[in-house]
């Protein structure tokens, strides 16, 4: 009897996605707020609370955020990482002081302490790498003269990460500054390790990988990254990051068909992420923060506009591809939602998580949508000058 109601409150839920992913589909805004809107329905204080299925939604959740990354680490090769890196090192740097500041200012002006203020920092400062990626491939940016610099921060943003989340992790536990110090170091020894080994010894990883056989493949692809990813977060480094470096050490046309057998099981597991964070969020608690997650989001957009154009302006981009490079950069998404999780779950402010879930919500709905509200003005005004 327990495993029927599992499977109909599973299946419920993962159609209920489908029809929230095809409704997203037709308005043409990304799917992800209405899959948060989902988890809010489906969780404490919502419409039809889950029984049986929250744990095996909460394993799905934790899948998700590593084929995401590692979907997402399989877009580039080592090489093209250090060399993005050295020459979108300033505009990276702009990046984190612009958008990480909204957050700890915010948490600060609330007296939520020094602990949420650091969370907080986080929760504004990464853009969604899968809605970015997802809009420039719609919208036709792929090829345009921007979207390296714009991948480039993205890049930037991801290995912040994989030195801030152990920072986090660290505060968040109230580890001594010693712990923290031996933390930090560890995570920044394991990803030099797995980057030395993406650059050196890519191709015997890749010859060890690759397999005629899609099944196989899929099987060694999935398998190396889960594997990675549980040493990573033994070695007090996020499980997505080293997911992630796994995507960076394969290249070519392995990554390609990598991307192409994992984009249907990272869709599923995805959409059961931003789902779980769903049903760990009240209702009734974002409606008090709404007012502030809208003008959080606000100063959001105009710090990543400010990113983009910046960064583009120093590759010596036009002014339309400027106003791209920031627009792209405008969604939140998955690191965000990680980050919060982070911080709820470790028992930070009670009013983080719902300001979170707001302020994503708008901008993981907005960024997509602005982006196509923006691209024929732009072309408007190019075809003028």
């Amino acid at each position: 009897m327990h495993t029927a109601i599992l499977f109909v409150e599973l299946g419920g839920v993962i159609l209920a996605l489908g029809v929230l992913g095809a409704l997203a589909l037709r308005v043409g805004i990304s799917p992800i707020p209405l899959y948060l809107i989902a988890g809010l329905a489906f969780g404490t204080g919502g419409i039809l609370p889950l029984a049986t299925s929250e744990d095996f939604i909460s394993v799905g959740a934790e899948l998700g955020v590593i084929l995401l990354l590692l979907t997402l680490g399989l877009e580039y090769n080592a090489d093209e990482l250090v060399t993005s890196l050295r020459g979108n090192f300033r505009g990276g740097l702009v990046d984190l002081v612009l958008n990480a500041a909204p957050g700890a200012v915010c948490a600060l002006l609330l007296g939520w302490g020094p602990v949420a203020a650091i969370a907080m920092a986080g929760v504004t400062y990464a853009t969604s790498s899968g809605i970015t990626a997802k809009v420039l491939s719609d919208l036709g940016w792929i090829g345009n003269r921007e979207t390296p610099v714009v991948l480039s921060l993205l890049v930037f943003e991801d290995l912040t990460m994989a030195l801030y989340l152990p920072i986090l992790t660290a505060v968040l536990a109230g580890v001594s500054f010693i712990g923290g110090a031996v933390t930090v170091a560890i995570a920044l020894a394991t990803v030099s390790v797995v980057l030395l080994v993406a650059l050196r010894y890519g191709r015997v990883i890749e010859a060890f990988v690759r397999s005629p056989n899609s099944e196989v493949l899929l099987l060694k692809v999935v398998g190396l990254a889960l594997l990675v990813a549980g040493l990573a977060q033994k070695l007090q480094v996020s499980a997505a990051v080293g997911a992630f470096l796994v995507g960076i050490a394969l290249s070519g046309e392995l990554a390609e068909d990598a991307r192409a057998l994992l984009s249907p099981i990272r869709d599923l597991f995805a959409a059961v992420f931003f789902v779980f964070f769903g049903l760990q969020t009240d209702p009734a608690a974002i409606w008090p923060v709404a007012g502030l997650a809208a003008l959080l989001a606000v100063v959001s957009m105009i710090t990543k506009l400010a990113t983009g154009a910046y960064a583009a302006r120093r590759a010596g981009i036009a002014r339309e591809g400027r106003v791209r490079a920031g627009i792209a950069l405008i969604p939140r998404g998955e690191f965000n939602i990680v980050i919060a999780g982070l911080a709820v779950a470790a028992g930070a402010h009670p009013d983080l998580g719902p300001l979170a879930a707001a302020y994503v919500l708008i901008l993981a709905a907005f960024g997509p949508l602005a982006a196509r509200l923006v691209q024929p003005l732009i072309a408007a005004v190019a075809r003028r000058a």
